[in-house]
């Protein structure tokens, strides 16, 4: 870019320098002022080259910059999305873990209630055991009360039946 300002800039000073002097010499004094128009035509064109030359080069480079923006752009947001990515899975691993422990923690206590559960009933067991043999004991004692008074019984029994056949006797027998 540079060489081309400086290429032009050479050629004008040059064309400046020579063109008039061999131009006054063979030419009148309106060629003069046409070969000066033709000369600041030509510059005119070369300035405007030049420009158009410079505002090619720096669309170039907005371009570049806003392609390397994009470019940055993307790579922040891929960054962002895999630690968004990082974040969830994590975020997934500790929800399993914590449903885990709850898991297990749920179980320890299901078994530690079991335990009492069967601890409970032992002990119940146990507390029903006396009872039952204090029953049995008062019902072999009721039943030992029992079989004394049933034979007083049977024998009083047997004695009215004597004493009823032996009146029945008498009766009898006094008739």
């Amino acid at each position: 870019m540079k060489n081309f300002f400086f290429s032009a800039l050479a050629l004008s000073a040059a064309t400046l320098t020579f063109a008039p002097v061999a131009n006054a010499a063979e030419t009148a004094p309106s060629s003069i002022q046409q070969t000066r128009l033709t000369f600041l035509d030509s510059q005119s064109k070369a300035v405007e080259n030049i420009q158009q030359a410079r505002l090619e080069f720096l669309e170039n480079q907005a371009k570049a910059v806003d392609n390397i923006q994009v470019t940055r752009l993307e790579f922040l947001e891929n960054q962002t999305k895999a630690v968004d990515d990082i974040q969830v899975t994590r975020l997934e691993f500790l929800e399993n873990q914590t449903k885990a422990v709850d898991d297990i923690q749920a179980t320890r206590l299901d078994f530690l209630s079991n335990q009492t559960k069967a601890v409970d009933n032992v002990q119940q067991v146990r507390l029903a055991h006396p009872d039952s043999q204090s029953k049995a004991i008062e019902n072999i004692q009721e039943s030992r009360l029992e079989f004394p008074e049933n034979q007083t019984k049977a024998i009083e029994n047997l004695h009215e039946t004597r004493l009823e056949e032996s009146a029945r006797r008498n009766k009898t027998s006094l008739r």
